[in-house]
């Protein structure tokens, strides 16, 4: 049967992008023939969002293109607001140069996009939309969109790694659950007075977390502020002038790095969860936004997607384009995903309800704990760096 292509991979985001570079990377012999179908006409490099990759992201990373504008994350505090308790993870306790790095979105799609065009594998097509597969015992067949108008690729796999409504799609009879947290994140670039070179910060209080994380170099007074709260109170902070917004985050945030002196780059985002099972059937699988969308906290989401990028290629390599493939890239990757799903979701609620106010001495206990028992401070660590690879 003819194919126009061994796999088709809807979506070209830093997931989509990987799996493409690492299929060319891996192939021994014979390069599997790959369409990256991409929406946009260019690379979005303006997207306003600072991404948090864990040091196993950047070895998963570093041979596909890594961003020279990384800033490395040395040591991580978190605290909560109003109450005892605080938790210090620092690079030097796990024998690492880095727990992670702030990367902003625009760097790591230009290394990742890189010369994608010039793999002779790779057929990237721009300001292609996907529509909805149709799979059967040999291939699947998917419809796009394009400025010449509707096509139609053959291949015998797809990869959907974009969220939307053809994600949602891809999947016969998927079950999609979800949750709405009713927060939003303002993101934003702050200054300020006296910075703490290579350190971020995880701030816990009553209407949800507060991250900063460094960027621009080892010598910045730059930080990506990521400020979740209620969406109404988000907007109130999106169109406030400099001056409020700045006082009002230094009473929630505290006089650590002296004061807030300048913001810029607002953006506003609403905050849900979205998680999809089974995440294969037959030839299809949907992986990372496509598969599980994940608040905020603890910078998790990307980091869950790289390691599906990455198990993925590694069950193409043993099976070939093939459903056992997918059936094997499934099974490795269940028990990472339930755990880290999980426990995202508990973080985000356990510290954004009316209820955190009295389980707050408990919270602050186990923070105090976990800085008392250094063998699960490690494993905790470890599960937020490298995932659970088993």
């Amino acid at each position: 049967m003819k194919f126009d292509f061994d796999l088709i991979i809807a979506g070209a985001g830093p997931v989509g992008l990987s799996v493409a570079r690492l299929l060319a990377q891996r192939s021994a012999t014979r390069a599997l023939s790959v369409a990256l179908v991409d929406q946009h006409a260019i690379t979005p490099v303006g997207d306003p969002r600072t991404l948090t990759l864990s040091y196993g992201s950047r070895m998963l990373l570093e041979p596909l293109g890594w961003p020279d504008a990384a800033t490395p994350i040395q040591c991580i505090h978190i605290s909560q607001r109003g109450h005892f308790g605080r938790m210090l993870i620092d690079c030097r306790a796990h024998d690492l140069p880095a727990l992670g790095y702030a990367v902003p979105y625009g760097a790591l799609m230009r290394a990742l996009t890189g010369n994608i065009g010039t793999i002779g594998s790779v057929r990237h097509l721009k300001r292609a939309t996907a529509r909805a597969p149709v799979q059967d015992a040999h291939g699947v067949t998917l419809p796009i969109e394009t400025e010449r108008g509707p096509q139609q690729l053959r291949a015998r796999l797809l990869i959907h790694a974009a969220g939307g409504s053809s994600a949602r799609a891809s999947i016969e009879g998927a079950r999609y659950s979800g949750r709405d947290y009713q927060q939003s994140a303002l993101l934003g670039l702050v200054r300020v007075e006296m910075p703490r070179p290579c350190w971020a910060w995880e701030r816990f209080t009553r209407e949800g977390p507060l991250a900063l994380l460094p960027v621009g170099g080892m010598r910045a007074a730059d930080y990506a502020l990521v400020w979740c709260g209620a969406p109404n109170d988000a907007q109130r902070r999106m169109a406030c002038c400099d001056d409020a917004l700045l006082a009002e985050l230094g009473a929630r945030f505290g006089q650590r790095m002296g004061r807030f002196i300048a913001i810029e780059r607002r953006a506003v985002y609403a905050l849900r969860l979205q998680r999809v099972e089974p995440c294969v059937q037959g030839r299809v699988t949907v992986i990372g936004n496509a598969a599980q969308t994940l608040h905020p906290v603890a910078g998790q989401g990307l980091n869950l997607g790289l390691r599906d990028a990455y198990a993925l290629v590694d069950a193409l390599a043993h099976a070939g384009p093939t459903p056992a493939a997918l059936a094997r890239f499934a099974r490795r990757r269940r028990r990472d995903r339930t755990l880290t799903i999980t426990m995202t979701d508990w973080l985000a609620r356990a510290f954004s309800t009316r209820r955190a106010e009295r389980f707050a001495p408990l919270y602050g206990a186990a923070f105090t704990l976990l800085e008392c028992l250094p063998p699960a401070k490690r494993a905790l660590v470890r599960q937020m760096m490298f995932g659970c690879r088993r």
